[in-house]
C-alpha cells in the first residue's frame, strides 16, 4: 500500500513525526502548516489522503474540509485535534471528514487509521474490493469502482458514507441500528458516538433524496435506527 499523503499540521514537531512515520510505511508526504497552503497543495498535488489538523492558522481545518467538499472533492480527510468535544466531532463529520482522531495519539495508531481510511476509500495502491454491484431503491453501488449512482446520476460520497450505503443497499428494508452502521465505517476514533451516524445519514439524504426533509429512501425507524426502503429493482 503506497499513497501520497498531505499533512496539514501547524505544530512543526508533530508534522515531522507524522511525515517520518508515513515514509517508514512506504508512503510519500507533503507537509504544510496552514489551511491556505493545504488547499493549494490539494489543488497542485491531488493527494490520496489529507491528514488535517483542526486548529490551523489562516484557514482552520473545518474551513479546509468545507472548501474541499463544496468542490465535490472526494479526497479522504482524517482530522486531528486536541478538542475532544462531541460537537466538534459531529461538525467535522457533517462537513465530510472521513475519520477523526483526538490528541494525544500514538504514531502507530495514526498509521493504522491511515491504512484503514486508504483501504476503505479505494485509494491504496494494493486495494482489492470484491463483491458484485448492488442495486436497490433506485441506487447503484459499485464496490469495485467505489461509485454510487442515484437514478443513473453519479453521487459523490465520502468513504464512510459509501460503506454505510453499501451495507444498506445490500439488504434493503432491513433496519440497521446506529451501532451497526457505525461499525460499517470501520476505524473511527474511539471518541466517535452513534450520533455520528445521524450526521452521515443527513449528508446522504442531501445527496440521494429529492427532498431531504421528507426522505423516501433513507427512512428513520424511530427507536431503532434506519433502513433503505424501495426494494430491489
Amino acid at each position: 500500500m503506497c499513497a501520497h499523503v498531505l499533512v496539514a499540521e501547524d505544530d512543526a514537531m508533530q508534522a515531522e513525526l507524522i511525515r517520518r512515520s508515513l515514509l517508514a510505511e512506504g508512503h510519500t508526504a507533503t507537509v504544510v502548516h496552514d489551511g491556505s497552503a493545504a488547499l493549494e497543495a490539494v489543488r497542485r498535488d491531488r493527494p490520496d489522503l489529507v491528514v488535517l489538523d483542526l486548529m490551523l492558522p489562516v484557514v482552520d481545518g473545518f474551513g479546509v474540509c468545507r472548501v474541499l467538499r463544496q468542490g465535490d472533492d472526494d479526497i479522504p480527510v482524517l482530522m486531528l485535534t486536541a478538542r475532544a468535544a462531541e460537537d466538534d466531532l459531529l461538525l467535522g463529520l457533517e462537513l465530510g471528514a472521513d475519520d477523526y482522531m483526538t490528541k494525544p495519539y500514538s504514531p502507530r495508531e495514526l498509521m493504522a487509521r491511515i491504512r484503514t481510511v486508504l483501504r476503505r476509500s479505494g485509494r491504496a495502491g494494493d486495494d482489492r474490493r470484491d463483491g458484485p454491484v448492488v442495486r436497490a431503491a433506485g441506487l447503484t453501488v459499485d464496490p469495485e469502482r467505489h461509485e454510487v449512482r442515484c437514478e443513473g446520476e453519479p453521487v459523490e460520497c465520502t468513504p464512510a458514507e459509501f460503506q454505510i450505503l453499501l451495507a444498506m443497499a445490500a439488504e434493503p428494508e432491513r433496519v440497521f441500528s446506529r451501532r451497526q452502521l457505525l461499525q460499517c465505517t470501520r476505524g473511527f476514533d474511539r471518541s466517535s458516538t452513534e450520533r455520528a451516524v445521524d450526521v452521515h445519514i443527513m449528508n446522504l439524504r442531501r445527496k440521494i433524496e429529492a427532498d431531504p426533509r421528507k426522505p423516501a429512501r433513507l427512512l428513520t425507524v424511530f427507536g431503532v435506527g434506519y433502513k433503505l426502503s424501495g426494494g430491489r429493482p
